[in-house]
């Protein structure tokens, strides 16, 4: 099983939003969720993404995803059918999860999807607790290719802001950091690349 986890700073809390740029970059929120999950004609059943968002108007929020086979509420499975997944559709689940959110409550949408009141240390707490290796993506890491990744690992990424200095400071001593070289990929492009570097590694 392979885990990422994505946090934006500005992402909104609350599903009331139309405007993916405005609700604090939720397109690119959109493509990582794409580029997670999806492969030609079929969905990956091994990878698993946890979404942090501290934007307004409630932070913090932690969503939670492992399709499996499919994406709810948009009536298409593994096959033929995925390659009309729209970033619409990306949005919409992101909305109806953000809704269902209950105080106080790990709150299951749909099987594999969760939503609950949760910070970016806690989530990766969690996971520790659970035998899991973090690997911070950063440019000052230890090069992708040439680094030693156990398995299970969970690959942690921040948003086009990065993230705030002591948080930063805060994951480089608690996870190993592993630098995809010199040039700057977006986020979603970067969750492609290790998903290629894992796949090519049989991990």
């Amino acid at each position: 099983m392979r885990e990422f986890v994505y946090f934006s700073g500005s992402a909104r809390t609350s599903g009331n939003f139309d405007d993916l740029m405005e609700a604090g970059r939720m397109d690119i929120v959109c493509h990582i969720i794409v580029n997670s999950f999806f492969v030609s004609h079929k969905m990956r059943d091994d990878t698993k993404l946890h979404l942090v968002f501290y934007g307004p108007p409630t932070p913090p929020r932690h969503l939670e995803m492992f399709p499996g086979k499919a994406i709810p509420e948009t009536g298409k499975e593994a096959g033929k059918d995925q390659v009309d997944i729209s970033k619409k559709d990306m949005a919409n689940l992101i909305k109806k999860m953000l809704f269902k959110y209950k105080e106080g409550e790990k709150t299951e949408v749909w099987k594999g999807f969760f939503v609950e009141r949760k910070n970016l240390n806690e989530v990766l707490s969690e996971l520790e607790e659970q035998g899991k290796t973090l690997y911070l993506l950063d440019a000052d890491g230890e090069d992708l290719n040439e680094a030693e990744i156990d398995k299970n690992p969970v690959f942690i990424l921040g948003d086009h802001k990065g993230f705030p200095d002591k948080e930063l400071k805060r994951l480089k001593k608690r996870c190993k950091t592993i630098s995809l070289g010199k040039t700057v990929y977006f986020a979603s492009q970067v969750v492609t690349i290790v998903n290629h570097e894992l796949d090519r590694r049989r991990i």
